[in-house]
């Protein structure tokens, strides 16, 4: 009981004496007296304490922008005008030489756990996760997340946005949710979407782990960042009206500025004309602007472009015009991300709290985006599906002006991502090169750091912002959670460099490794070598691991990695390639798995499926299924059988909608008839309509796609059943060998982004009865089809342990 009471009076005193290394905080039961009636006036017990962090804590906001070069934002040089970003360098400090993985999960999980990314699982992103340790997608509960410990420690804790740490056969609606933010991530709210990418006007929105719709559509002005940021800046009102003591930890992750670059015209025709002069030319702008901000050194080099890459003025003239539109929008969407921060913190200020708020703005999880393809795409789906060669210049000028809208899915080509990437060579996937892992960062905390405006350069890495949460916190790394013993975090705190511009570096030894490119970084020596080009996708054949060409730096004198000194210095960069081995080892990072196409196979992967076997029935109506967490049905014939009520009135709207503007498939009735939209890339769409009427009561409705074979992507026969009887026939030529991108599976209705003509301004797209349920069969026979769905099956193939 002393001891308590000395706890209790040096916490009065300022002195925190919470035992804080094992969490929970275990619960104390005072031992005092025992009365038998609460009147006596021997009963005391000490009052009731919420846990709370240290005195002093401060709160926390990690901003962290998505596929953002190091030469992106004006805040670091780049073209893209990001005013708040460049307001809270000019209060804080500029980081130069700060690191991410070279890609979005691995960052993300790396950032989260202050552990490197194969050491939580997360070696690649989840829909490429096998069952090697290093790339399962699953953070072992040794590595709890900063969320968690900040929690148990009395934050409060939230998450805004993109959350790309879930294995995927974990996403559904059913869980389980120990990986997501709510769940085993520590994040007492969450609003936001999972996944790689998200519709920026149709989001895949989830609140907690309900998934729910955006609260208005495009045409009333809906776009994810603003939401996003109207949703932070309202829990931080609650927050703080009702716990104002208490400090928060807020995680905003918005999906700006990864493709597809949506963005509503006023903000990127801003940008009209600014890019005409090309990528080449606009590297060297950057870099000027660079050197005159500081942020590279005076003898920095830009590097040159690789001839992989195509030079402006080799470009053909009639796609010059689409290919500077990619780069408007993309920089307006940029700066509409750069506005809605700019929001939060505005809140912040107007709260009297900014600063006591420690920031960490990362502009991007990795460099720029070089997976967009040589020309750029209206649907990077289409690039992504291996259907490249289908967009032209002749198909592509027409569409100008709806990039960025609604009706696109756009990214843009590599030159601009390079360009995004200077003064470095490479781009995001490419972890071997600073063009992949160097992201300017900035640090904001008044209250706790005295220089305003100021640039530091000692070298950082993702894993670092962990510890130096928690030593700004006076919070201690925990030694257990939730009964399980913990690994020290792998970083080191940043917070001796805060007040100190010319502190010596303290971390000294980073290795980098993504599909296969590779680096170490040691004492201002990089080894390197790019193993795999980021804008090949699908099955490419690519060299042996022991045959990549490793290049040696001293960026000590070569900031840039501009000099290749592996010729003059073989004894180096043999030192070098021994030490990454050693922290390959010593962090998961082996076996080294440079595959693509083969890890997209779970099979192959040797990681779990959600959905088992060849039958699934989805009851309506249900919304927002993630693709995922579908049936796979590319490639192969299957059939679709629903289950209608069909009111007095007659049946109209949608049935089921798979995918949508990046390309699907819907069922719907149109005029009392069934129809069959089949549309493939968003460059073409099939249809094929019903012969009979649907009449009222209930009734089946069955698709039919008999696949032609010989490979993927093939064609097939679309046929259309009422009641097992034939009521309509057609072709699709050709079929998207993928699932329909990040879109869901909706029943009853359709998510908002599938378009067709009959579609197309026509207001609600709902069933106008009852879907009852859908079943999805890839196990179909040839003559199966007069079979009906008796209730007694479905509910049997529903339950069956698949």
């Amino acid at each position: 009981m002393e001891a308590k009471t000395e706890q209790i009076n040096n916490a009065e005193n300022g002195q925190d004496m919470t035992q804080r290394h094992v969490l929970p905080i275990p619960d104390v039961t005072p031992i005092n007296l025992t009365t038998f009636d609460a009147r006596d006036p021997d009963t005391q017990y000490p009052p009731i304490r919420q846990i709370r962090p240290p005195a002093g804590a401060p709160n926390v906001l990690v901003i962290l922008i998505d596929d953002a070069g190091f030469g992106s934002s004006s805040a670091f040089g780049g073209p893209c005008q990001t005013p708040n970003f460049e307001k809270l360098a000019a209060g804080g400090l500029r980081y130069t030489r700060f690191h991410t993985t070279a890609l979005c999960s691995p960052t993300r999980a790396a950032l989260l756990s202050g552990r490197n990314h194969h050491s939580v699982g997360m070696g690649g992103i989840t829909e490429f996760a096998t069952s090697a340790p290093g790339t399962n997608s699953m953070k072992p509960n040794t590595c709890a997340a900063l969320a968690e410990t900040l929690k148990l420690n009395g934050y409060a804790t939230a998450q805004f946005g993109k959350c790309h740490e879930v294995p995927v056969w974990e996403t559904s609606a059913i869980g389980p949710f120990d990986h997501w933010p709510t769940g085993g991530g520590g994040f007492q709210y969450f609003y936001g979407f999972l996944g790689g990418e998200t519709n920026q006007y149709y989001p895949g929105l989830y609140e907690g782990t309900t998934s729910i719709e955006p609260p208005r559509t495009p045409e009333q002005g809906y776009t994810l960042n603003e939401d996003l940021a109207d949703r932070a800046i309202a829990w931080i009102h609650q927050q703080k009206a009702l716990t104002p003591d208490n400090p928060f930890f807020i995680y905003y992750a918005p999906g700006a500025t990864h493709a597809p670059h949506h963005v509503p015209k006023e903000w990127s025709d801003k940008y009209k004309g600014k890019f005409d002069q090309g990528w080449d030319k606009l590297r060297e702008e950057t870099y000027a602007r660079q050197l005159q901000l500081g942020v590279i050194p005076k003898d920095s080099q830009l590097t040159s472009r690789h001839p992989e890459i195509p030079a402006w003025d080799s470009v053909d003239p009639e796609m010059k015009p689409v290919l500077a539109r990619q780069m408007e929008v993309y920089a307006g969407f940029m700066e509409q991300t750069d506005h809605h921060v700019g929001r939060v913190l505005d809140a912040l200020t107007d709260l009297g709290i900014l600063e006591d708020t420690l920031v960490y703005l990362i502009i991007g999880d990795n460099g720029a985006s070089a997976e967009g393809s040589l020309q750029g795409t209206f649907n990077e789906m289409v690039t992504l599906g291996g259907f490249g060669h289908l967009e032209t210049a002749e198909s592509l000028i027409p569409k100008i002006d709806d990039f960025g809208s609604p009706k696109a899915y756009n990214h843009y080509a590599v030159g601009w991502a390079h360009a995004m990437d200077t003064p470095y060579q490479w781009t995001k996937q490419v972890a071997s090169h600073f063009g992949g892992t160097r992201n300017g960062t900035i640090v904001h905390w008044p209250k706790g750091i005295k220089a305003k405006g100021e640039i530091r350069s000692q070298f950082h890495h993702v894993i670092d912002v962990a510890p130096t949460i928690l030593e700004v916190a006076g919070l201690p790394q925990p030694l257990m959670v939730n009964g399980v013993l913990q690994r020290p975090l792998e970083g080191v705190s940043m917070a001796y460099s805060f007040n100190d511009a010319g502190a010596a570096d303290r971390h000294e030894t980073q290795y980098f490794e993504m599909f296969g490119n590779r680096g170490i970084y040691h004492k201002g020596w990089t080894a390197v070598t790019k193993h795999r080009t980021p804008w090949e996708t699908g099955q490419v054949k690519t060299v042996a691991f022991n045959d990549d060409v490793w290049e040696l730096y001293d960026t000590s004198k070569d900031w840039s990695q501009a000099k290749d000194l592996s010729k003059q210095h073989p004894d180096i960069l043999h030192k070098l390639q021994q030490l990454w081995l050693i922290e390959a080892v010593k962090y998961n990072v082996l076996p080294l798995d440079d595959r693509f196409a083969e890890r997209a196979n779970s099979e192959i992967a040797g990681r779990p499926d959600l959905i088992r076997g060849n039958r699934q029935i989805i009851f309506g109506p249900m919304a927002r299924v993630p693709s995922l967490a579908m049936l796979p049905f590319q490639n192969k014939s299957y059939a679709l059988t629903a289950q209608l009520q069909v009111p007095t009135s007659g049946a109209e709207g949608v049935i089921v909608a798979l995918g949508g503007v990046t390309g699907g498939l819907s069922i719907y009735v149109k005029n009392g008839k069934p129809k069959v939209c089949y549309n493939f890339f968003g460059l073409e769409q099939t249809y094929v309509e019903g012969t009979a009427v649907i009449p009222p009561g209930d009734h089946q409705v069955r698709l039919e796609f008999a696949y032609d074979g010989g490979g993927i992507a093939k064609g097939g026969t679309l046929s259309l059943f009422i009641d097992g009887k034939k009521s309509g026939e057609g072709r699709v030529e050709q079929t998207q060998p993928f699932a329909f991108g990040e879109e869901p599976c909706n029943v009853g209705h359709d998510s908002g982004s599938f378009v067709t003509t009959d579609y197309a301004g026509n207001g609600s797209r709902a069933f106008s009865g009852q879907v009852k349920w859908v079943e999805f069969d890839t196990g179909v026979a040839a003559d199966d089809h007069n079979h009906l769905i008796t209730a007694e099956e479905r509910l049997r193939v529903a339950m069956a342990k698949q």
